[in-house]
């Protein structure tokens, strides 16, 4: 495995690679979600590439960037287990954002809800961000996880807006054996937070059976998720949501695929989950 830390030095990596590359876009600190999408895509491209790279852009200035978990050699051992072709790994900010950086790319409309409304700057940064990636990576396909559904929305819709010749590959969340999604941000929670952390499963297992029980009434489906949350007194709700899969707009009734999402506070640990309805569904 390969491992760069500019862009010139990744462009000229990058042209050693046959055949089709399937990207794997990560802020580091890896856990077997990550990992799962690199093995995911081995089954369908010639080559993998990930990238390492914690986006100051998509953190608010009361957010969580300079405490955000690194481990840079553990993941590039990682990488290399899982057969990772190629790694792009910037050791400075200015690689991507030099010091007169002024391009910005915006996805309206689905980006002003739910996290866009919680975290106002975020997916600003996000989509600048990965248009750049894919402009330097020119991959095939992209790989990424359901666990950030609305972010996975967001990008197909920059993909297709800007005619990125792109296939966006979704991977299932990965969840430790209590059902807690995996995530960078879980090595933040205390043992008795970790405990209390898989209320968020345990608030999705209900509106899944709701459902299966013929639950289609959306304010219902948020109430129950609602009161889960209030009986667990870690848990400090952002949003819970039913919303459609194209505005991220909250729903009246379930009558075809929804996201059900939510967001919580355990501590100050942020955390976000998400099923879709009907279970076993895609979310595209």
């Amino acid at each position: 495995m390969e491992t760069v830390t500019t862009i010139r030095a990744f462009q000229i990596a990058r042209r050693t690679l046959k055949g089709s590359v399937g990207f794997v876009p990560t802020m580091g600190y890896l856990h077997e979600g990550h990992l799962s999408l690199a093995r995911l895509a081995h089954t369908s491209c010639d080559a993998v590439v990930a990238s390492i790279f914690v986006n100051p852009t998509q953190f608010a200035p009361t957010e969580d960037l300079a405490a955000y978990p690194r481990n840079l050699e553990r993941d590039l051992a990682l990488l290399e287990s899982e057969g990772v072709e190629l790694v792009l790994a910037p050791t400075s900010n200015e690689e991507f954002y030099p010091a007169d950086y002024n391009t910005w790319v915006d996805v309206l409309g689905i980006t002003q809800r739910l996290e866009g409304a919680s975290r106002p700057t975020h997916f600003r940064g996000v989509a600048t961000i990965v248009a750049k990636l894919f402009n330097v990576v020119q991959p095939q396909r992209a790989f990424f996880g359901q666990k950030d559904a609305q972010q996975a929305l967001v990008i197909r819709r920059l993909v297709r807006d800007l005619n990125f010749p792109i296939e966006l590959v979704l991977g299932p969340t990965i969840r430790e054996s209590d059902g807690l999604a995996m995530s960078s941000r879980n090595a933040y929670l205390t043992p008795q937070q970790r405990a209390a952390a898989p209320v968020l499963r345990r608030c999705l297992d209900h509106v899944e059976a709701l459902y299966d029980q013929g639950e289609r009434h959306a304010e219902t489906l948020r109430s129950e998720m609602t009161k889960i949350l209030q009986a667990e007194p870690l848990a400090l709700p952002d949003y819970v949501s039913v919303a459609d899969l194209e505005a991220m707009e909250e729903l009246e009734m379930v009558t075809d695929k929804a996201l059900v999402s939510l967001a919580v506070r355990v501590g100050k640990t942020r955390l976000i989950d998400n099923t879709i309805l009907p279970r076993g569904q895609g979310l595209f």
